[in-house]
């Protein structure tokens, strides 16, 4: 073994080890036994089984135990719900070297590899959830059989700053092909860590069949039997090393060029591999099986950039990032006692137009009780039910329902023009015109015909919810759910206590948050919360930079090198000038010149343009040439990183006064807001991380966010 047993102990004491054993089952119509190797961590399904230094031992061990036993068949499947899930990601902080990373990427390999190389015929019974490492052992296996109600198929590392290192790069093109190697290794892990289904990943050539939950176990070895026995072949694709794989080359680099800018080692190497990966062929050592793979030279170069990127920021960055979302999120920080929560029956929405049709569709799917929306008139009602059910009957041509649940669904979904409909509803939403005054007379209106129990909620982006309440009769009942667009997409709820709001309202927001699968973070009633606040300062300073004479090409592209998933300007379009200069004037009334309000963004509202950027057939960026008429420049350019460093600079500050007011309990829950609810990458660590190890924090503040070498690569 590349890494002993005494050294694994020794640099991770703490490992939840992940242990192997092997036991030989009869199965029939074979000779010999099956060796039949479990992997298990000795927790419950709540817990996924990992792979750390000392689980690849006892793999090891255990796959001595199963070859020594000249089986029929050498088959590894994991504990009730779980195959594996990949690395042990909660032990890379305690790389303390790279050449500690690289024995570990090592080891990895040479383990899952004897299971590639075997003469003796080897299978993954995958029954249920599987991801990075525990899916490239499985594609160590000659043959894979997957159970029907796997919960999760992924390969996630890209979306963390890492890639498959212990053989999926290498691995998976030579299986399915590269295009689909690149839209499960990239495109999927850039696309907020999409999963597969088990149909798709059998379909893809992944898995070569997919069996019942049942009885998954014996239809395995069975289906092993007929493998063995040259009853069943199993057919593999014809693999196009040429134009086919340029082709997939060139749009995974459009893909990762398009999400992360170059700013993630990972997905940088994850390319560089995938390229590689093209000239690992070999003869076939098994009949029927996969053609054997020359794996010695890919191998050796995933081994050499996984220990380079086990020892970068951006992966302990993207590890930080990951652990918020996983522990803090599901834990919401000042959440009362659940156990305050009011049940919720019936929905309402007041509003009808697309953001209140969109939250309809959401409550009906997730909660799944009787919604009503109200609007003014019957037209807008008729079009907002009439968006649910076309949406829900998406959902079914896609297969995502079944035709009795599309029909419940729509039948639960309901239009009245009269907010009487409220009466017996339990939590009431609205999402009409942002001006203070209409929501506090479409509460004052609602109020009239609910319970005093009923909570009453609000989407606003950026007014005072404690002054919305100010004139009911029951102020403690209102609460801010601030929802993030596309709302079936952005996983985060921001939820907003007002002044008055009492712990059972909020306790029930939360409660509806998790049933609604969103990620809640409990926010003080501060103008425009967290992300909207902290993004209309960060787009306030590069619009002061264009309207002092910087270039729109210069400002737009300055914060690149952090790969942000979209430009300021480009977020402007997306979010809507109008809105956008209305959040401003807003910050601007709250908080002074901090939130500057752009003279040129007020002529460029007037006009009714909706963006900067034209693009031509081409996809060739330019500067409508009406917005530049129209935008008056002054006579002080700042280059691409002046504008950079004023807008981290004004971030830096903005964070600071928010956590000195007390917005959030601390600073990770801005890191949370924004990795959920804006996209900032995960691989730059939330931001108060990143402005930490780029020094701004110091500069701005005088200290760091967080403690000393969050985030950050041990000290050499």
């Amino acid at each position: 073994m590349t890494l002993s047993i005494e050294d694994a102990k020794a640099a991770f004491p703490d490992e939840v080890v992940t242990t192997a054993t092997t036991r030989l089952i009869s199965v029939p119509g074979l000779a010999k036994p099956v060796a039949l190797v479990t992997l298990d961590n000795g927790l419950d399904h709540t817990r996924p089984s990992t792979f750390g230094p000392q689980g690849l031992i006892s793999l090891n061990a255990a796959l001595d135990e199963a070859f020594a036993a000249d089986p029929a068949a050498i088959a590894v499947t994991g504990k009730p719900f779980i195959f594996a899930v990949g690395a042990d990601l909660s032990g890379v902080e305690q790389v303390a070297s790279r050449d500690l990373a690289f024995q570990i990427a090592s080891t990895g390999h040479e383990v899952f590899r004897r299971l590639t190389d075997s003469t003796i015929p080897t299978f993954a019974f995958v029954n249920g959830a599987v991801m990075g490492g525990g899916l490239e052992l499985a594609l160590s296996c000659h043959y894979r059989t997957l159970i029907s109600n796997a919960a999760a198929i992924a390969f996630p590392e890209c979306f963390l700053g890492l890639f498959p290192g212990w053989g999926g790069t290498q691995l998976l093109p030579n299986l399915i092909g590269a295009d689909a190697a690149v839209k499960v290794i990239i495109e999927n892990a850039l696309n907020q860590n999409k999963m597969l289904k088990p149909a798709e990943a059998v379909s893809l050539g992944i898995t070569d069949v997919l069996l019942d939950s049942a009885d998954y176990l014996e239809q395995s070895l069975l289906w092993l039997a007929g493998v063995v026995n040259g009853e069943i072949t199993v057919p593999r694709k014809e693999i196009d090393r040429g134009s086919g794989w340029d082709a997939a080359l060139a749009r995974a680099k459009a893909v990762a060029d398009g999400k992360t800018h170059g700013a993630s080692p990972g997905v940088t190497k994850a390319l560089e591999l995938l390229e590689l990966a093209r000239d690992c062929v070999g003869t076939d050592p098994l009949s029927g099986a996969r053609p054997h793979l020359d794996l010695t030279a890919g191998y050796a170069a995933e081994t050499e950039a996984l220990a380079d990127v086990l020892m970068t920021d951006e992966l302990r960055a993207g590890l930080y990032s990951f652990n918020l979302v996983n522990t803090r999120a599901r834990r919401p920080a000042g959440a009362p006692d659940k156990k305050l929560a009011r049940p919720v029956t019936k929905v309402g929405v007041v509003g009808a137009g697309l953001m209140a049709s969109q939250l309809a569709l959401l409550f009906v799917r997730r909660l799944k009780v009787p919604v009503v929306l109200t609007d003014v008139d019957q037209a807008r009602v008729d079009k907002g039910v009439g968006y649910v059910h076309a949406e829900i009957d998406k959902l079914l041509a896609k297969s995502r329902v079944s035709a009795d649940e599309a029909n419940r669904l729509k039948a639960l979904v309901s239009g009245s023009l009269d907010k009487a409909a409220f009466a017996d509803a339990d939590f009431v939403i609205e999402a009409v015109f942002e001006e203070l005054s209409v929501k506090q007379q479409v509460f004052a209106e609602v109020e009239e015909f609910v319970s005093a129990e009923c909570v009453l909620a609000t989407n606003t982006s950026s007014l005072s919810i404690t002054d919305m309440a100010s004139k009911l009769k029951h102020p403690e009942r209102v609460v801010g759910f601030h929802f993030f667009n596309p709302v079936a997409v952005l996983p985060l709820l921001e939820i907003i206590r007002a002044g008055q709001t009492d712990d059972a309202t909020l306790a029930t927001a939360f409660s509806v948050g998790k049933q609604l699968k969103k990620s809640c973070v409990l926010v003080k009633d501060a103008p425009a919360f967290v992300v909207n606040r902290l993004l209309t300062r960060f787009l306030g300073e590069v619009l002061a930079a264009v309207d002092e004479g910087t270039p729109f090409e210069v400002a737009d592209s300055a914060l690149a090198p952090l790969g942000l998933p979209m430009s300021p300007l480009v977020l402007l379009q997306l979010v809507g000038p109008a809105v956008a200069l209305h959040v401003a004037e807003t910050m601007h009334g709250a908080f002074g010149d901090r939130f500057g309000v752009s003279e040129n963004m007020r002529k460029f509202v007037a006009a009714g343009k909706a963006a900067v950027w034209t693009w031509d057939a081409q996809g060739k960026q330019s500067v409508d040439p009406e917005v530049a008429e129209l935008w008056t420049l002054g006579d002080k350019p700042s280059t691409a990183e002046q504008v950079r460093d004023r807008a981290l600079n004004a971030l830096a500050e903005e964070v600071g006064l928010m956590l000195a007011d007390g917005v959030v309990a601390e600073a990770q829950d801005i890191d949370l807001c924004l990795l959920l609810g804006a996209g900032w990458p995960f691989w730059l660590g939330g931001i108060t991380p990143y402005l930490d190890r780029a020094g701004v924090s110091e500069r701005v503040n005088g200290k760091p966010f967080l403690a000393q070498g969050v985030a950050s690569v041990p000290a050499k």
